[in-house]
């Protein structure tokens, strides 16, 4: 495990497709942070089965936390000292934070019985209709239906005044409910917060030493990443002297174009010149 007590947590949903080729630039830096000793934390609305492929094609030997903050999932061995909870999933250890399937199934039927609103599990489709509504391939629209804690649908025929109260009674519920591209997301008690604490601590215990969190994330993911670090990195698509992000970090966040070819190594100098000495 890296020595470094500087640990980035990067959402990587906008940088690694699901379908397409990675961010230009995005890779190398990757490898630059592994030269350097620098652990990366990968954060992603996905789940483990869709991040197979590019964990292996990018060589990504850390942890990372799936399913919109429902847990965090550990390489075999990268912790000496092991966390007090974890479950085996595929060939991961996973800090449950979220509770596992078929918690967010019962949920998510539980609230459609309670509000009359039309609802379609993903997983009640066939891999043809899955690919239908998602143009998805095949094999991509299977992975994405293997959820280990949110439970992935759609809306049938709703209004948005239905789709409002609907957001408000799983709310009620402390359910959490986000958007995923053209679906909904809901999971029971899932905390990106919780899931950054977990390794945090194993973190610091590892290394006898306070970690110091800094978030890559972009315009179009979740602000709860950057309040739950130390120093976040905005990837905008407006230049870096553009306006700041409508969301607080402490401090603000450095603002960088996502596009531009320079863009990953300067994110490597503002991480290396946030590191604490």
């Amino acid at each position: 495990m890296p020595s470094s007590r500087t640990v980035v947590f990067c959402a990587i949903d906008d940088l690694i497709p699901i379908s397409g080729n990675v961010l230009t630039g995005f890779g190398g830096f990757l490898e630059s942070l592994a030269d350097v000793g620098i652990p990366s934390v990968w954060v992603s609305s996905r789940n483990r089965h869709q991040l197979d492929s590019p964990i292996r094609k990018l060589g990504h030997s850390g942890p990372f936390i799936a399913e919109n903050g429902s847990g965090v999932y550990l390489p075999e061995d990268y912790f000496h000292l092991k966390p007090q909870r974890t479950l085996r999933l595929g060939r991961f250890t996973c800090i449950p934070v979220a509770a596992p399937q078929p918690a967010a199934a019962e949920a998510l039927e539980t609230l459609a019985d309670d509000t009359q609103i039309s609802i379609v599990p993903l997983r009640s489709l066939s891999t043809r209709e899955c690919m239908q509504n998602t143009g998805l391939s095949r094999q991509e629209a299977d992975a994405l239906r293997q959820r280990d804690f949110d439970e992935l649908f759609f809306f049938a025929g709703t209004s948005d005044a239905d789709i409002q109260r609907f957001r408000q009674r799983a709310e009620h519920h402390k359910f959490s409910l986000r958007r995923f591209g053209s679906l909904w997301s809901l999971a029971v008690r899932a905390s990106l917060a919780t899931c950054i604490q977990e390794l945090r601590r194993l973190y610091d215990r590892a290394l006898h030493a306070h970690s110091f969190a800094i978030a890559i994330t972009t315009t179009a993911e979740s602000p709860e990443l950057s309040r739950a670090c130390d120093r976040a990195i905005l990837l905008t698509e407006r230049s870096s002297t553009g306006p700041a992000p409508t969301f607080t970090s402490h401090p603000p966040a450095k603002c960088l174009p996502l596009f531009s070819t320079d863009t990953w190594p300067f994110v490597l100098d503002a991480i290396q010149r946030s590191r604490r000495p």
